[in-house]
């Protein structure tokens, strides 16, 4: 690996669907302040629409809301080149037809410092994923039952 990655955090991607294409915007802020407070970099954002023919195309950031205020200007362009169109049209094969999805790729800058200093004492990541929360809500639940 070379010097220039040693202090990259975790990347981890998103895909997140808006059924209906009902996009209400209220994320957005969200987003936003997690880059500003600089826990994460936003690598890659693209919006897809799936028609009912089972088509995936590109949508452009404007103005997704309806509001009349471009709701994601601040990551116009935003693009590493990690997300190409097979990931799209990956994307894609989860998406119910009708519906809308955001492409999040990200970096978890809280992360790096930590991911840095065991890169450097020579460990590596072996695995990694995520736990969904209605999953977690069932163990938590069988656990208090059980007891």
């Amino acid at each position: 690996m070379s010097d220039e990655f040693d202090e990259v955090g975790p990347i981890d991607y998103l895909v997140v669907e808006f059924p209906g294409n009902r996009m209400t915007g209220e994320g957005f802020p969200l987003l936003v302040d997690l880059v500003d407070r600089g826990l994460i970099r936003i690598m890659d954002l693209v919006f897809v629409r799936k028609d009912e023919d089972g088509s995936v195309t590109g949508m452009e950031i404007a103005d997704l809301t309806g509001d009349g205020a471009l709701d994601l200007a601040v990551f116009e362009g935003a693009s590493s080149g990690l997300l190409d169109q097979d990931d799209i049209d990956e994307a894609g094969t989860a998406l119910e037809p009708g519906s809308s999805a955001g492409i999040l790729i990200y970096e978890n800058l809280w992360a790096a410092p930590f991911a840095a200093a065991l890169r450097r004492g020579g460990a590596r990541m072996v695995a990694s994923g995520r736990i969904p929360v209605p999953d977690l809500v069932a163990a938590l639940d069988a656990t208090e039952a059980a007891h």
